[in-house]
């Protein structure tokens, strides 16, 4: 029997002390192993600080697509600016798109600014405890119900992400890919091993699980708390479940301009649905097969603004990465034969007031970029320092 003085220095206990045949021949105790787990060696995060389900709710949907320690700084900084439901629900679109840029997936704050203003229209600004009329409010499908719910009600309800599929995929050894396609059987699991109490923390537990033991590389099965239970790693499969899917990145060359009227920079905004609806942006746009860098430039120019490139000097490079893209950006100063046309989704703004529009982060480093050149341009086209 290990001494007591020993314990401390284990990482995980549960498996170290049942004989074969004790665990593991049913899930009678998995959710209590899994949880005592969690409670000893969950991360302190900022979220888990509350019940309030309006924080859950914005934590949870920040969460999807976004590193934990990425979502950390934007959450917090989101509950100073937007305390409440009815805060988030009065501010305009565009302050709440500017707080979330960076994070990506824009349609998530969208749907969130939308369920926001309808909570308050029907619910008297409270997130209602029934999943039914949660599921009818913009952006809300089966995780972020059962997430959010589970955790701020204790709601028996399971959810599924990347971290939890492949979790249950180890533990009963499933075959294939780690999709959708096997939730049918994870969710049967799932409610086979569901606690009665403390829902919310089974739900995150098993997240965490995934997130720090239970990886998709290198998994730390001596660390496991529910080894035990996992066919995968008595099978030695662990490595080699699911099977991994290869991630095909596809090049994409753009050109941007840079227009300038005195102090001023021209600006535009992309339309409310398709790919980072409703951001500002400089024009710009794709280089077809075949079509040099310059004359990209000016069919682009032509056929979003309707006006003709005069001439034009290359400034920068930028790259910026997407889930399923990679973007490089060639920047340029242009000089029109005329000036583009001024609308409400066409503007001049001076660089200081970039930061009152929300950009895609292509967008975002290219005015980083500028900035530490300390360059301002002249419609002109020459360049003066911006230091004196």
């Amino acid at each position: 029997m290990l001494k007591k003085n020993n314990v401390k220095t284990i990482v995980i206990l549960p498996p170290l002390f049942y004989k074969e045949g004790d665990r593991g021949s049913s899930y009678k105790f998995f959710s209590q192993d899994l949880t005592s787990w969690y409670n000893k060696h969950k991360r302190d995060l900022p979220w888990r600080r509350t019940k309030d389900p309006y924080k859950i709710w914005v934590s949870e949907i920040m969460l999807q697509q976004t590193t934990v320690n990425t979502v950390i700084a934007y959450y917090e900084r989101w509950i100073e600016i937007f305390p409440t439901i009815h805060d988030l629900a009065k501010a305009p679109l565009q302050t709440v798109l500017k707080q979330w840029q960076g994070l990506g997936y824009y349609n998530r704050v969208k749907n969130m600014h939308k369920a926001a203003v309808i909570l308050i229209d029907d619910h008297h600004g409270i997130l209602p405890k029934d999943p039914i009329t949660i599921r009818s409010l913009p952006g809300f499908g089966p995780y972020s119900t059962g997430s959010v719910l589970s955790i701020a009600y204790d709601l028996p309800l399971t959810i599924i992400d990347a971290n939890v599929r492949r979790v249950v995929m180890r533990l009963l050894a499933l075959p294939g890919i780690a999709d959708t396609k096997q939730d049918l059987k994870v969710n049967e699991f799932l409610l086979k091993v569901l606690p009665k109490k403390r829902v919310g923390d089974f739900n995150q537990a098993l997240m965490e699980l995934g997130a720090l033991v239970c990886r998709a590389k290198e998994p730390i099965c001596i660390s496991c708390p529910v080894s035990t239970y996992c066919q995968a790693y008595k099978e030695s499969k662990q490595e080699i479940i699911p099977q991994t899917k290869k991630k095909i990145i596809k090049d994409i060359h753009a050109v941007i301009a840079i227009i300038k009227k005195g102090d001023q920079y021209f600006i535009q905004k992309r339309p409310s649905k398709g790919l980072l609806a409703d951001m500002w942006e400089f024009p710009g746009g794709k280089i077809e097969k075949g079509e040099s860098t310059k004359k990209a430039l000016a069919r682009e120019l032509d056929e979003e603004l309707g006006v003709q490139l005069k001439s034009s000097k290359h400034l920068f490079n930028v790259k910026h990465f997407y889930t399923q893209f990679r973007v490089n950006l060639s920047v340029f100063e242009c000089s029109l034969e005329a000036e583009p046309k001024i609308d409400p989704t066409h503007k001049w703004v001076n660089f200081k007031n970039f930061s009152k529009y929300p950009m895609p982060s292509g967008s975002a480093k290219i005015i980083e970029k500028l900035s530490a050149l300390s360059v301002i341009l002249r419609p002109s086209g020459r360049r003066i320092s911006s230091k004196k």
